[in-house]
């Protein structure tokens, strides 16, 4: 039989140079597929929104397979279906106006193992997955919807009265303290338990049916798979994450488009977790949690499996509503490395480019290389480096409080995080919380990071503590805040290269912490301040060289 081959040509060989270092752009495989193409209709699939299809569709992946691989078509209309499980070498292809819309039938979705952020746990199926799979894709013009509104806790403060009002209405329990809204006795007695999903010999099947509503799926699951292609299809409203690819390689996201509510609790757009040769592409995400997330597995579990996530690309996306735009954490006990993210925009983020861990998870998240990031309407930082992630939003709700993490020195263990060798190169922020904000460990600082020719408008400037060997460089800090316009407390070997900020500014730079030395202020006007250097909590003049 005649071949004819659905190829994406994704071979990236050149050469980037940062800082004296060249690193080589990995190649990803592509996927192919014979041209035979059969449609859900001829397994008496009906677009009228009443119909479950699950069994046709099912089907037709199933002999699309068995004849070794081509298309499965799904026609314009609206298809209603439970759960699918993709087959290698079948392209889900999904014509103009096609929408599969998931079933809110929570009964559809059968408890499976699986794994939620980066720890094994019993959780519903996932509208789409595929475990094992080589050769797999889902591309075409159409939208594919979760139902994610029929899973998902809301919490007060996210709605306006009148939304809040129409959705306590609509059924489902609140929360004793009345301020989340759940969609189930069985979803609000899972809240109430810790890590309710997490598997372990003396949790009975009873046990997990009591709470099985409160085990979100994640819209689409791949496991263990290889040569995936995700293209031109809209993916929404998802139950949790919308896109999982989970120790698998050889992976394109190109031309897509992922949505969530903004509000969405743990809505992340797409979350790559212990891959490798990735390129994500031309795509947008809006989906109120994380946009572009890299992860590798939790604490003891991540190291176990000691599966980093490495040598992905990211270029030419934008992301929306979001905790953060590109990120990386906190789940990355694996590790994370070599990742290039280029030409990417940022609009309304909490947070533009987010790296987060705490003590416990291990791992070490280095050589990352991000260039032309554009930012406007960042609710938080601009830039983060963060050590002590508290697993909470990034901004704080209207009048909740949050007290500072104690601050001591542990033993380094594998349980100790590790961020270092970062590059970022060429941003412009039009309006930040705070431009730049570095927090290490006393234990292990933040470590060599380059962060140069970038031009900030933000309330605050730079926030650094326990940190070694950051340079900024060709840097504009344009801060409503000028007293101080940067503070540095406890950290070593600080390079502050032409260094552009307001004129008339209070204090320029704050150094606090006797552990502060090393710091170099060099090419930058001090006299555009009334004060250049202040020093506080131990910190002395022998800290800094001015040149």
């Amino acid at each position: 039989m005649k071949k004819a081959w659905l190829c994406c040509s994704i071979v990236m060989t050149l050469g980037v140079t940062v800082v004296g270092q060249t690193a080589k752009l990995p190649t990803i495989q592509s996927v192919t597929f014979r041209k035979d193409t059969v449609s859900i209709i001829r397994f008496g699939a009906k677009p009228d929104g009443l119909t479950l299809n699950t069994k046709s569709i099912n089907d037709a992946i199933e002999v699309c397979n068995k004849k070794g691989g081509g298309v499965v078509l799904i026609p314009t209309g609206y298809w209603l279906t439970g759960p699918l499980v993709l087959k290698s070498n079948v392209n889900l292809h999904l014509q103009k106006n096609a929408v599969l819309q998931f079933t809110k039938d929570f009964n559809q979705y059968p408890l499976v193992e699986g794994n939620w952020e980066g720890i094994p746990q019993m959780r519903n199926q996932s509208p789409i997955s595929a475990t094992g799979a080589t050769n797999i894709a889902i591309t075409g013009f159409g939208v594919i919807d979760g139902g994610g509104e029929a899973w998902r806790m809301v919490k007060k403060e996210k709605l306006t009265e009148s939304n809040w009002k129409k959705l306590v209405a609509s059924g489902g329990v609140l929360s004793e303290d009345k301020k989340t809204w759940y969609p189930s006795e069985s979803s609000l007695k899972g809240s109430k338990l810790k890590n309710p999903g997490q598997i372990s010999p003396e949790k009975t099947t009873a046990y997990y049916q009591e709470v099985k509503d409160f085990l979100r799926p994640n819209l689409l699951v791949l496991t263990k798979c290889n040569k995936i292609l995700l293209e031109g299809v809209t993916f929404q409203n998802s139950p949790a994450w919308n896109l999982h690819p989970l120790m698998s390689e050889n992976i394109t996201i190109r031309n897509v488009h992922v949505k969530n509510p903004w509000y969405a609790q743990n809505g992340d757009g797409v979350d790559l977790e212990s891959c490798k040769n990735v390129l994500i592409e031309n795509s947008v995400f809006d989906v109120g949690d994380d946009g572009i997330c890299i992860k590798s597995g939790r604490d003891a579990e991540g190291r176990k499996r000691a599966m980093p996530t490495e040598n992905v690309i990211v270029k030419n996306c934008t992301v929306y509503a979001a905790h953060g735009g590109f990120v990386i954490g906190s789940e990355m006990s694996g590790g994370a490395r070599n990742i290039w993210v280029d030409n990417c925009t940022f609009i309304g983020t909490d947070i533009g480019l987010r790296f987060k861990t705490t003590r416990g998870r291990g791992g070490i998240v280095e050589n990352i290389y991000i260039k032309n990031i554009s930012m406007k309407d960042i609710a938080g930082e601009a830039i983060l480096f963060d050590m002590y992630y508290a697993a909470q939003d990034p901004i704080a709700l209207v009048g909740e409080k949050r007290e500072p993490p104690k601050v001591e020195t542990l033993p380094v263990t594998e349980e100790t995080p590790q961020f270092r060798n970062i590059f970022v190169n060429g941003v412009v922020a039009q309006g930040a919380e705070k431009a730049i904000f570095v927090r290490g460990l006393p234990e292990m600082n933040v470590k060599n990071i380059v962060m140069e020719n970038m031009i900030i408008q933000a309330k605050a400037g730079l926030d650094m503590t326990e940190a070694t060997g950051i340079t900024l460089r060709n840097v504009q800090l344009l801060t409503k805040e000028v007293d101080p316009v940067m503070n540095i407390h406890n950290s070593q070997n600080i390079v502050l290269d032409r260094i552009t900020y307001k004129p008339g500014a209070d204090l320029l730079l704050n150094i606090s912490g006797e552990k502060s030395k090393g710091i170099k202020l060099n090419g930058t006007d001090v006299k555009r301040a009334k004060k250049d250097v202040e020093y506080s909590y131990g910190a002395t003049d022998a800290a800094i060289s001015k040149n």
